[in-house]
């Protein structure tokens, strides 16, 4: 039996809790669930049909340096070790020890993307691979903050990003959101009130594009009003933007759901402002991904930001992650070379019409399904998740159950999960330190992202079912 050597465990360690999300994911792909509860792509958005890896087989008479024999006609996804398009990666050098800024030609390409969307208002910016937002804000934390440091961050929000900061024993400062994300003023009275005997904090954290969990986003006055708060009480904003080109137009109820075509010129204009596109003091940091628009697994994201800062990531990193994957490098620059930049446009651009027809799809099927005396919702412009909010005053039990909403809450969740679908409860999002609504409601995040539309469809209509039973209300 091994010996328990817990107590020789760090703080750290020993702060580390499992998250809630995760527990949840043992439903995934369980027959009887329909899973709206993770922002998990479609396989069918992923742009690699077949990956190619050509190898030497034993007993390597020729000598471990001879060129493994290739039968059939090569596929453009072969990457070579020595005989490569002027725009790939050979694999003799993404399989080396790597720059940790990154290779110089997925780099350049996304420099290049990055300036064509945002437009950077000052020249002393740069970027730096990651692998992926996650890491991305671990970095941001350990590379700013202190034991004792505040920072600031929106009421409900990504748990990970929560767990990232938790042990690194920083304070949390939740800012009051509504359905369109902070609310600039509060932010604002938040800090002018400050306790003078404390510092005021480094860092805003936000998931400011179809925000992970309410699909919130932050219009251009609210942003430009946030910079001009951080201007003022001199912190960093910290934009992570996994979702920022999954933006859709307004839903407009009772109407045929329609995409409208677009030009690159109209696609890249109806975005929403990004923080780096207004930051003229360098004091913003974008966290960018290729998570959501092209995979996953790819683990690929970078940082945009002002040399100076970014030069002391890249010092993280060397004793860190030391450069993403180079297998990935390679892949996803061959990839993206051959679109160059007018057909990775023309990807997201096919991206935007595919979430808009299922966040249109999974709109209407709330407005079939769900009593609306219980329920309510606003449809978001951006990102993989709707909410939905409950009125927990109208339930049978509410004052049995001492007027706690969460009480139902559970109950609701437990009851979807008995008729065959997950969504996940609000109250797992709510950031440390923030006071709960004294409101009677609470809600429920889901996502159209992860089934297609008629398992989506499916999965609704369950959980309106146990809603309106939860409830004791007729069924629809």
């Amino acid at each position: 039996m091994v010996k328990d050597l817990s107590h020789l465990l760090s703080e750290e360690s020993k702060g580390r809790e499992p998250s809630r999300l995760k527990v949840a994911f043992k439903y995934y792909g369980k027959d009887n669930i329909v899973f709206l509860g993770g922002g998990l792509p479609l396989a069918d958005y992923f742009p690699w049909e077949t990956i190619t890896a050509t190898s030497p087989a034993p007993p390597f008479a020729d000598g471990i340096g001879a060129p493994p024999s290739v039968t059939g006609n090569a596929t453009i996804s072969e990457i070579h070790k020595h005989k490569v398009e002027e725009f790939d990666i050979p694999l003799a050098k993404s399989l080396q020890y790597g720059a940790t800024q990154g290779s110089t030609e997925l780099v350049d390409f996304l420099k290049e993307h990055t300036q064509m969307v945002h437009n950077v208002p000052y020249e002393e910016w740069d970027v730096a691979l990651t692998i992926g937002n996650t890491q991305s804000w671990e970095a941001c934390i350990r590379t700013f903050c202190n034991p004792g440091d505040s920072i600031l961050l929106e009421e409900f929000t990504f748990p990970s990003a929560v767990e990232c900061a938790k042990n690194l024993q920083v304070n949390f400062v939740p800012v009051k959101m509504d359905a369109y994300g902070i609310i600039p003023s509060a932010l604002d009275e938040l800090l002018a009130n400050w306790d003078s005997s404390k510092p005021l904090p480094k860092l805003l954290y936000t998931i400011c594009t179809g925000q992970n969990p309410t699909g919130s986003s932050l219009n251009n006055e609210r942003r430009r009003e946030i910079y001009k708060i951080a201007c003022k009480y001199d912190f960093i904003i910290v934009e992570d933007e996994p979702y920022y080109f999954l933006q859709m137009e307004e839903y407009k109820q009772g109407a045929e759901s329609s995409v409208k075509s677009q030009t690159h010129e109209e696609f890249l204009s109806a975005l929403v402002k990004s923080f780096i596109s207004m930051d003229v003091e360098g004091r913003v940091l974008r966290l960018d991904s290729l998570s959501k628009v092209l995979a996953p697994g790819s683990r690929i994201g970078w940082i945009v930001g002002q040399k100076p800062l970014l030069e002391r990531f890249i010092r993280l990193h060397e004793v860190s992650i030391q450069a993403p994957s180079g297998f990935s490098q390679s892949i996803v620059q061959g990839l993206l070379a051959r679109w160059g930049q007018s057909g990775y446009i023309d990807w997201l651009i096919a991206l935007r019409k595919e979430y808009t027809i299922k966040r249109d799809f999974t709109i209407k099927c709330l407005e079939k399904n769900m009593p609306k005396e219980v329920v309510s919702w606003t449809p978001p412009i951006a990102g993989m998740f709707f909410t939905i909010t409950i009125d927990a005053s109208k339930h049978p039990k509410f004052e049995e159950f001492g007027k706690d909403p969460l009480k139902i809450e559970d109950a609701v969740y437990e009851h979807g999960l008995k008729e065959g679908c997950l969504m996940i409860p609000g109250s797992w999002f709510l950031a440390p330190n923030a006071e709960k609504s004294k409101e009677p409601h609470f809600f429920f995040r889901g996502t159209y992202a992860a089934v297609p539309l008629e398992t989506l469809g499916v999965g609704l209509e369950r959980f309106a079912k146990a809603i309106r039973a939860e409830f004791g209300l007729p069924a629809n």
